[in-house]
């Protein structure tokens, strides 16, 4: 699903309207729309603190509308600067791989619970 696409159904979701929705965010209807309709002036996406303020509008998950947004959460971006060795060791990795990786910690915290 495309960023555009997921604030439109969020929208309609909360049967909010392009205005009510612009204002709850701090901007214009018309602005909205343009996120909508993919027709954004100056770049592709909104700012990340406009996709907090729509998150927050939408009561949507923020992490979900940033990375739809090819940006990076503010929480994963701090964790890869501290540990860049661990993120490129997990970039390396094919799909099976990771997948198998990503079910050994999920069985992990089964455990610990």
């Amino acid at each position: 699903m495309q960023f555009s696409e997921r604030i439109r159904e969020l929208r309609k979701a909360k049967n909010l309207s392009l205005r009510a929705l612009a204002e709850a965010a701090g901007v214009s209807f018309t602005y909205i729309s343009k996120i909508e309709n993919d027709k954004l002036d100056f770049g592709d996406y909104p700012s990340e603190d406009l996709i907090g303020k729509l998150a927050a509008a939408l009561g949507a998950d923020k992490d979900e509308l940033l990375l739809l947004a090819k940006k990076v959460p503010p929480e994963i971006r701090e964790r890869l600067f501290e540990r860049p060795d661990a993120f490129r060791k997990l970039a390396s990795l094919d799909d099976a791989a990771l997948d198998k990786f990503l079910q050994d910690i999920e069985k992990k915290k089964r455990k610990g619970k």
